[in-house]
């Protein structure tokens, strides 16, 4: 591995063997990949117009980074027109509802990848796996569950966990990607090409404002086709997560009018420069450019912005539809805050639920995967421009000062 790479690397100083990202030829590999040809509407061109511009023009991707978003691209495409493809096959899939959902968002690091993955340990709830959030739809027979199709799933999923083991382990010990674990919706959001993921972590300005300015609901409404997929492979109450939520709150109450959201919150001082770490170290896998400076301003920005729309869907919401968790008493008292969770959500607190609750939280302490180092200093940041543009925030939601 350690020679392949140095032998790619010289090859990208050269400018050899780039990975292409030319719309048509995109489209070509994945009608051979799967063998289909429909993609139904042609809604998806645009967005992926601009996020491949935004490739080429602005992230400054070195040959890695190319090779993976190219295979990324690939793989959205290849979803596309499975799904186009199961739809037409199987019409029970678009009829199923998907009732009562529970979302996790808040602002990154504050606690909602723990809180998934301890509400998945719940029976009646049916969260997003790893494997799925690579390849969502059925890459062999179009049947719920197929052995063999599921198994190479998993294969797929665990070389992609044992490369982020060698590649990044800081970023696996700030977030790690388990081919076993829960995983978040933005990966759902990636098929549609209006994709957050990409937003936080290379720097793409036109791409960032661009995703802002659109109508939001046409992806909501695309992921809530996903969704509707992966409950007919595996029914239950989906349990879905990702930060990017909380931009959206409006949109994603109106594409789901039953959900029940939850809301977690922290301090700003700690969440940008976490954040800011790990999209420096996600930047790092993908391109050339990744100022730390930069970065930190681009997060805090982010984070205040979705802060600021997250306020303004707030005050419209439909009382009862959301509940706040603090991030200092879900560490303080995992269980506790739990119990408020489930109440609100109308679940039982089965026996067995508790227990796997309770072997999870022994089974994964703070630091498994080593202690994630990082300040305000490190991305030019200043404690007291943090709170000044977090003001309005914190004192919407009450978030103390962590010492």
């Amino acid at each position: 591995m350690r020679a392949a790479l140095r032998a790619w690397g010289a090859a990208d100083r050269l400018g050899l063997g780039r990975p292409d990202f030319d719309e048509a030829r995109l489209i070509a590999d994945a009608r051979r990949r799967t063998g289909l040809h429909h993609f139904g509407d042609d809604g998806f061109r645009v967005p992926m117009r601009k996020l491949l511009a935004a490739f080429e023009d602005e992230a400054d991707l070195h040959l890695l980074g190319r090779s993976v978003l190219r295979a990324a691209t690939v793989r959205a495409l290849e979803t596309r027109l499975r799904l186009e493809h199961l739809c037409d096959l199987r019409p029970e899939i678009a009829a199923r509802p998907v009732e009562r959902p529970v979302f996790i968002t808040g602002m990154q690091r504050t606690g909602t990848t723990k809180l998934h993955r301890l509400l998945s340990c719940a029976p009646e709830l049916r969260h997003l796996t790893s494997v799925e959030a690579l390849h969502p739809a059925p890459t062999g027979r179009p049947v719920p569950d197929d052995p063999e199709d599921r198994a190479r799933r998993r294969r797929f999923a665990k070389n992609a966990e044992r490369g982020m083991r060698y590649l990044s382990p800081p970023l696996f010990a700030i977030h790690p990607i388990e081919a076993d674990s829960p995983e978040e919706d933005v990966f759902l959001f990636d098929v549609t090409f209006v994709s957050p993921a990409v937003d936080a972590s290379l720097s793409v300005p036109s791409y960032t404002r661009w995703i802002r300015e659109i109508d939001q609901k046409p992806p909501y409404v695309y992921v809530r086709r996903l969704i509707q997929l992966l409950l007919w492979q595996r029914p239950g109450r989906y349990l879905g997560k990702t930060p990017h939520y909380q931009e959206n709150l409006d949109v994603l109450l109106e594409v789901f009018p039953d959900a029940k959201i939850i809301h977690t919150h922290r301090d700003p001082r700690k969440v940008v420069p976490s954040f800011s770490s790990m999209m420096a170290h996600t930047g790092a896998l993908l391109s050339r450019r990744h100022e730390p400076n930069e970065i930190g301003r681009r997060v805090m920005e982010q984070m205040a912005s979705s802060g600021d729309r997250a306020i303004a869907a707030r005050d419209g919401a439909p009382e009862g539809a959301l509940l706040d968790v603090h991030y200092d008493a879900l560490v303080a008292e995992p269980l506790g805050q739990l119990r408020r969770i489930y109440d609100f959500h109308e679940l039982e607190r089965s026996p067995e639920a508790v227990g796997r609750m309770e072997r999870w939280i022994s089974g994964n302490p703070q630091h498994k995967y080593g202690i994630h180092r990082y300040g305000l200093a490190d991305f030019g940041l200043a404690a007291e421009e943090v709170d000044a543009r977090f003001k309005r925030y914190r004192e919407r939601f009450d978030v103390p000062r962590e010492d």
